[in-house]
This record gives C-alpha cells, structure tokens and sequence, in this order.
C-alpha cells in the first residue's frame, strides 16, 4: 500500500509510534521501498524527552525505521520545547506546509489516535494533551518503572489528521477489539475519538482476528502488502 501510494505520487508519509506499526517498520526495513525523496511528519511526542532519550519517538523511529529507510526530511514534535504552545503553532505550520498524502494510525484502547484522548474536539490541531490513566499503564512497558511514564504528550489534532488524502489504521490484538468495536460500528462521538474517522472518504482499516473478534460481521481478506 505505501510502496503503491509512492508509485502514485506520494511525497508526505504521517507515522505512527509505538508496538502497533513495527511490524509494517520491519517490512518496510526489508523491502526495495525508497524514501529518500519523501518527507515524514510524525503524529506525537512526549513532553520532557528529547532525541537523545531512548524511550523518546524520535530516537524510536530512528531505531526502527529512519536508519535504515532514510527520508529527505523528518518531522516530529519536540518534546523538550521550552514553550510548548509555540512548538504546537510549529508544528501545524509544518503539516500545513506538507499535506499528508498518506497517514498511518494505531488505535488506543479507549479509541484514541495519535494521542488524542476521549473527549478531544474533532476539530482541534496541534496540542499538549493529558495522558490518561489507560493510555499511561499501555505504555509503561517501555519505561523501567510507570513512574517514568510522561504525563502529557504533543499529539497531532483530530483536525490535522482528517486533512490526511488516505489514513490506514492498523490494530492488532484483543485488547483492541472493543476500541475498532466502537470505530467502525459505534455512533460517531468524542468518546471515541477514532470514530471521526467514519466521516472520512478514504480510509483502510488493517486489523487480525483478535482485533475483528467483536465486529458483528467481519470478513478476512488475503495478505496485502502495505
């Protein structure tokens, strides 16, 4: 799907982090797929952590994708702004500049994308967003202790997101059976922050049975590569 979208004219990728999206980053690392003329612009990061710290998403994506698959240019929040709200102007001023033709989401268990949390606007762009708890305990797995944890994170707007030409949201998992329940069947409300995404006209949704387990109806299609 992204080495079909290159072929298309593609020039603008928006990344994801975290456990989600590391087996596309594995694939992708073992593929012919060429991003040296392209331009990443990544969803999030967490406040407090800069580049060089390893839990941080910057040195994420240079670990998991970007050492291997360089890009022309790299895009993501700095975490260690000193002034966070101006660092969010930054940074819509950034997607503005290089529209997204295609963007990669993962899914949260309380239906969050990027880290746009329960309750967030649809409209709303670059912020500094309050972790919650749920999201908190998800990702201390990667952190020695959960007190490590960072409490708020600069994510990408529901709003900057939608602007997206193509989004694929990959989920993987039991865990998120009820969050792609509440996306794809459920009424679309801010309590599911990843339910806007029935308004848009052009999203794939890759899911494994787990996933699709609570789906009233679900069909499995043939491997395709993305």
């Amino acid at each position: 799907m992204l080495e079909q979208g290159l072929k298309d004219g593609a020039k603008v990728f928006g990344l994801a982090t975290g456990s989600t999206p590391e087996t596309l980053y594995q694939e992708l690392n073992k593929s012919n797929v060429d991003f040296t003329n392209s331009i990443s612009v990544n969803l999030d990061e967490y406040v407090g952590l800069g580049k060089e710290d390893k839990q941080s998403y910057s040195y994420f994506m240079n670990d998991r994708l970007f050492d291997t698959k360089p890009f022309k240019e790299n895009y993501l929040p700095d975490g260690k702004a000193s002034d966070l709200d101006k660092e969010c102007e930054k940074y819509n001023e950034i997607i503005a500049k290089n529209p997204i033709d295609i963007q990669i989401l993962g899914i949260g268990q309380n239906g969050h994308i990027g880290f746009n949390e329960p309750g967030t606007n649809f409209d709303v762009e670059t912020q500094v967003v309050d972790l919650t708890e749920s999201t908190i305990n998800a990702n201390k797995k990667y952190f020695d202790n959960i007190e490590e944890v960072p409490s708020q994170a600069l994510s990408m707007g529901i709003g900057s997101i939608m602007k997206s030409k193509k989004i694929v949201l990959i989920a993987y998992g039991l865990e998120k059976s009820d969050a792609i329940k509440n996306m794809i069947e459920g009424s679309v409300t801010k309590d599911v922050p990843a339910s806007v995404l029935q308004k848009h006209n052009d999203v794939t949704v890759i899911i494994d049975k787990d996933a699709a387990s609570k789906l009233s109806i679900f069909m499995v299609l043939p491997f395709q590569q993305i």
